[in-house]
Order: structure tokens, then sequence, then C-alpha cells
């Protein structure tokens, strides 16, 4: 993968905008969270105690929590301790994963906006889904 396919922070932004029907909401403490109709689909969490650097006990402050349409889903990106995803036991039967934005460049602009689609996708209605997936080939 190419420096410049690399995911970024940006990116996240720039591809839950582009999503048709989103809004974009300020968390309690100013954290962003994107919408569909109501149903948030990325959204960027405060530091919270379930995340935290094992080494230091620090809680992550960049946990970005993107909605998974399955379980199996969830488990296949989460299963690989290699990977960037992860969850917590506070998440356990939650159709979401967690991704450290520190972490964005260790998978391709392309697999980002797969997954966030596919979040997307989990959280629209079906009139909406089933029009992005017809007008984008789905």
């Amino acid at each position: 993968m190419t420096r410049r396919n690399r995911a970024r922070l940006d990116d996240v932004h720039e591809i839950a905008a582009s999503m048709p029907y989103v809004k974009r909401i300020e968390g309690p403490k100013g954290n962003p969270i994107y919408q569909v109709g109501g149903k948030s689909f990325v959204f960027f969490r405060t530091p919270q105690p379930d995340a935290v650097d094992p080494d230091t006990g620090e809680r992550y402050p960049d946990v970005i929590m993107i909605w998974v349409e399955s379980e199996s889903d969830k488990l296949a990106l989460v299963q690989d301790p290699r990977s960037p995803f992860f969850t917590t036991d506070r998440f356990d039967d939650h159709p979401s994963v967690l991704l450290r934005a520190s972490r964005l460049g260790e998978i391709s602009r392309g697999e980002l906006a797969e997954l966030i689609q596919d979040a997307w996708l989990s959280r629209a209605s079906s009139r909406r889904a089933e029009k992005w997936l017809a007008e984008h080939g789905g």
C-alpha cells in the first residue's frame, strides 16, 4: 500500500459526510457523530475506561466506533490481533467495531470507504439503502 492510499482521519469525515441523508451532530463533549435517519453509524468516542493503553493505563483519546452489519462481520475484523480493529467487553453483542485514529494508516482509503459505506447501509432505512445500492451497483 502506498503512502497516498493509506486512510487518514480526514478521510473518515469526508467519506461519512458524503453518504446521502447524513447529518453530523456534536456529542456532549464536541465529538463528531455521523447519523442517517437519526441513527449513528460513525461515532468519535471520548476517552473511556474500556479502551486503554495496556502499558500505561491511559485512556485512548482517538477511538472511532463504526457500525457493522452483523456479528460475523465484526468478528472478521477483530479476530486477528494484528488488525487495527478491536472491541471491548462493553461492546459485546453491539454491532460495531472500534478503531484508533492513530492506526488508520494500517488500512487503505478504499477499505475505509467500504467499511463506512457498509456502516451507513446497516443503519439507513431499507428504502434509502436499496436506492444507494442500485445507484452504486451493489
